[in-house]
């Protein structure tokens, strides 16, 4: 598995390679680059595609601290420098979402256009933070099988769910959450939960914006997507019927479509 040094952490990584313009994609909590095979697949033939594992999750290596959405941050500036794929159409879902916007402000140069999908430049709220906290101590002293069960419907929309012929899909995915390090995912937590509010410094994105959500959502509801909205001049919005917090395994066809249509505009000019 390729992989970079940077910030004292090794961080894994995909490249589909190309010479059509680069898209980086950052993921969401209690995942990995994999949540977005889908988008990659649909996108290679005429762009270059990078994934990569946020420290602590996937392929990446669990280091100490550094889970904080700063250092979070300065990892992924690392990421496409070391990479010379600056600057790029930057897409993050979720947590993924809570470092590209800092991206966009704090290295603007490295951000072609930014895609937010399923993210909030809220804090956590107040309400979710003991009850997040107990579930990751359970996980961190019991095991995330202990909580997967309450885990799957924070993740997923409820059209998922409950479909009968998507049950392979769902166990493929419980598979993977389960199968994250132990101390590496329950320290990723708690950066997440700790995480400051961004809403103050949103006028600061300047690139072309996309705002994804379904509506769906419950872990970070659409309103908070209309709000960023509302504060990011020019950006658009897209609301997918059907889909939960993790849209682009829920309804990849959907995410594709808006994104396409987005980075394809900003080549030509629409």
């Amino acid at each position: 598995m390729p992989h970079v040094s940077l910030n004292g952490v090794k961080i894994h990584y995909t490249d589909s390679g190309g010479d059509g313009e680069t898209i980086v994609f950052s993921h969401g909590l209690l995942f990995s680059g994999a949540m977005f095979e889908a988008q990659v697949a649909a996108l290679r033939a005429g762009y270059r595609c990078i994934t990569f594992d946020h420290r602590g999750q996937g392929g990446s290596d669990v280091t100490e601290d550094g889970y904080d959405m700063d250092t979070l941050t300065e990892d992924a500036a690392g990421l496409i420098r070391a990479l010379d794929a600056g600057p790029c159409h930057f897409v993050g879902l979720s947590m993924g979402g809570f470092v590209g916007m800092r991206l966009a402000v704090r290295h603007a140069g490295l951000i072609r256009s930014l895609t937010l999908i399923e993210t909030s430049a809220d804090a956590e709220p107040a309400d979710n933070v003991p009850r997040y906290g107990k579930l990751n101590f359970v996980a961190r002293w019991i095991g995330l099988w202990a909580v997967i069960g309450r885990v799957m419907p924070i993740m997923f929309g409820q059209s998922f769910l409950s479909d009968p012929d998507r049950a392979d899909e769902r166990a493929r995915w419980r598979k993977a959450i389960l199968s994250n390090h132990r101390i590496g995912i329950t320290r990723a937590v708690n950066g997440v939960i700790a995480r400051d509010a961004f809403e103050a410094e949103l006028s600061g994105i300047t690139q072309p914006v996309l705002i994804i959500v379904g509506d769906e959502d419950v872990a970070t509801v659409p309103a908070k997507s209309e709000r960023m909205h509302a504060a990011i001049a020019g950006s658009r919005l897209v609301v997918i019927e059907g889909a939960g917090h993790s849209s682009t395994i829920e309804r990849p066809e959907a995410v594709n479509e808006a994104l396409t249509s987005f980075i394809a505009g900003l080549q030509t000019g629409a």
